[in-house]
C-alpha cells in the first residue's frame, strides 16, 4: 500500500518552468514504477511520463518530450516532474501514479489502468 501526495502546481506564464513533486508513503517505493498523467475537464487522463524503479530509464509522451523531465529519489520516496518551456496546452490537473510492485510486467506503462495508486492531483495553469 502506498499513498501519494502531489505538490508544486500553480500558475505560470508560457515559456516558464515549474517543478512538480510527488511524495510517497510506504516501504515499497523503490519497487514501484512511477508515472505522471494529466487531465483536463471532459477529457481522458493523458500519459505524460514514466520512470523505472531505479530511475535509470524514462519515457515521455511526444507532446512533452524535450521539455519535461521525470526523476525520482528513492531515498526521499519522491518522484518529480520538471516542466520547462511550458505552453498553454500544458494546463491540466497533474497526477502521479504508482504501479503494483512485483508484477513482473516491466516499468514502461503508459495507460492509467496499468497503475494502482494515485495522488489527488495538482493544478497547473499556463497563461499565454
Amino acid at each position: 500500500q502506498v499513498q501519494l501526495v502531489e505538490s508544486g502546481g500553480g500558475l505560470v506564464q508560457a515559456g516558464g518552468s515549474l517543478r512538480l513533486s510527488c511524495a510517497a508513503s510506504g516501504r515499497t517505493f523503490g519497487n514501484h514504477a512511477m508515472g505522471w498523467f494529466r487531465q483536463t475537464p471532459g477529457r481522458e487522463r493523458e500519459f505524460v511520463a514514466c520512470i523505472s524503479w531505479s530511475g535509470g530509464s524514462t519515457y515521455y509522451a511526444d507532446s512533452v518530450k524535450g521539455r519535461f523531465t521525470i526523476s525520482r529519489d528513492n531515498a526521499k520516496h519522491s518522484v518529480y516532474l520538471q516542466m520547462n518551456s511550458v505552453k498553454p496546452e500544458d494546463t491540466a490537473v497533474y497526477y502521479c501514479a504508482a504501479d503494483s510492485p512485483f508484477e513482473g510486467t516491466g516499468w514502461l506503462k503508459t495507460t492509467p489502468d496499468e497503475y494502482e495508486y494515485w495522488g489527488q492531483g495538482t493544478q497547473v495553469t499556463v497563461s499565454s
